[in-house]
């Protein structure tokens, strides 16, 4: 046998739960396997690098309880490693008294979480950002920003150095579990582990397949665009600025983001993705389609969104109705302010029934664990979630 345990995924999950089994088993031999040529380059490598607060999230949730404590961890390592970090505050803008109302549930929901916040009028908001508009805010200073691949660097760092192998380019083609171990195909040839972790991402449900476990749900991708500001705007915000969301909807909405490198970027909206991994516009992948079609929790969010989605393409299509969505909290921006920006693709777990998984998913089989759906703010939560997924493992072991 090659290794006691095998992480599949260098996102950041993947990374944090790599050096976590590392500290829970010291004496054990762990190998994580990356399929592209470098690390952190799908999901972790293409969100927009804000640390969240867990201000949006169901009290009681993984996602609430993750996210606090991510926070405090996410901040602790960049302390001790010298990573860049800013912990700027993000603004949550009613633009209209409906918003006005839920933002008043927000901070019920900040009380229910133990988040800190502060409720600005209208003139205390021009106060703090002279360039956002709206009846009032939401003031939340624990949420910060950071470079997430910059945090993966360093925790693969830490992993190989301590002991641990990170193989790269090593695309995962099969799966088989044996009574005493699993057997890996890659494109670079055969490995095997004694136990499994799966923190696939985009490809969760397909590692899921390999294994023959009973699912169901499957990854649809959903793409989210970004556009960056022109140098000239990097300092309009002192803050991160995010419009209030529409609790019926399972997106945030489009908002305003200083970046770690002092830009300031613009998104992500929300549109149906043709291709898991086609970052460029357009892209489309006729194997992800023909799955996709053949799903029927797919059709099933489609018709239940079917007129938010025409929006999200309407804009997506046209950039002056894009910015339609910032202007009415930052109504100084023109279109010519909105720069290319690489796209993002969330992995939106769906159940057959057509529920959007909110919350954390698992799968396993007597020697494998697999994380399904890790959705945001799955980067910020990523060390709480490794020590979950460790507990997991232990639990399972101890039942064997």
């Amino acid at each position: 046998m090659d290794y006691d345990f095998c992480v599949i995924g260098g996102g950041i999950v993947g990374l944090a739960t790599a050096l976590q089994l590392q500290k829970t088993y010291p004496d054990a031999s762990i190998a994580l396997l990356e399929k592209e040529a470098s690390l952190a380059f799908h999901q972790t490598g293409h969100n927009s690098g804000v640390i969240h607060a867990g201000v949006y999230y169901q009290p009681g949730s993984l996602k609430a309880q993750f996210c606090k404590q991510g926070l405090q961890q996410t901040i602790e390592f960049c302390q001790r490693h010298a990573i860049p970090y800013q912990q700027c505050g993000k603004l949550l803008v009613a633009s209209n008294q409906l918003e006005l109302t839920r933002m008043q549930q927000l901070a019920k929901r900040c009380e229910q979480n133990q988040i800190t916040y502060q409720q600005l009028s209208s003139q205390e908001l021009k106060q703090r950002e002279p360039n956002i508009a709206g009846l009032g805010a939401l003031y939340i200073p624990a949420t910060g920003i950071v470079s997430y691949p910059q945090i993966c660097q360093k925790i693969a760092q830490e992993f190989t150095d301590n002991g641990g192998k990170v193989l790269l380019s090593h695309q995962v083609t099969a799966l088989d579990e044996q009574p005493e171990q699993i057997n890996i195909t890659t494109e670079q040839g055969a490995i095997s582990c004694a136990y499994l972790v799966a923190c696939g991402g985009l490809m969760a449900d397909r590692l899921c397949e390999m294994l023959k476990l009973d699912i169901d749900f499957q990854i649809i991708p959903y793409r989210g665009e970004y556009y960056r500001l022109a140098a000239k705007h990097s300092q309009i915000i002192k803050h991160l600025i995010y419009p209030i969301p529409d609790p019926e909807l399972p997106f945030l909405g489009v908002h305003l983001t200083k970046m770690i490198d002092g830009s300031v970027t613009v998104g992500p909206n929300a549109v149906q993705g043709w291709s898991r991994e086609g970052y460029a516009k357009g892209s489309i992948n006729f194997a992800d389609v023909k799955q996709m079609l053949s799903f029927c929790g797919f059709w099933k969010v489609a018709k239940q969104h079917f007129r938010h989605g025409l929006s999200e393409t309407k804009d997506s299509l046209f950039k002056s109705a894009y910015l339609e969505r910032v202007r009415k909290y930052c109504p100084s921006l023109k279109v010519s302010d909105l720069h290319a920006y690489p796209a993002g693709i969330r992995a939106q777990a769906v159940l057959k029934d057509g529920t959007l998984v909110h919350d954390f998913l698992f799968a396993s089989s007597p020697r494998s664990l697999h994380v399904c759906n890790a959705p945001s703010p799955a980067a910020t939560s990523a060390f709480p979630i490794a020590e979950h997924i460790c507990q997991k493992i232990q639990q399972a072991r101890s039942k064997a």
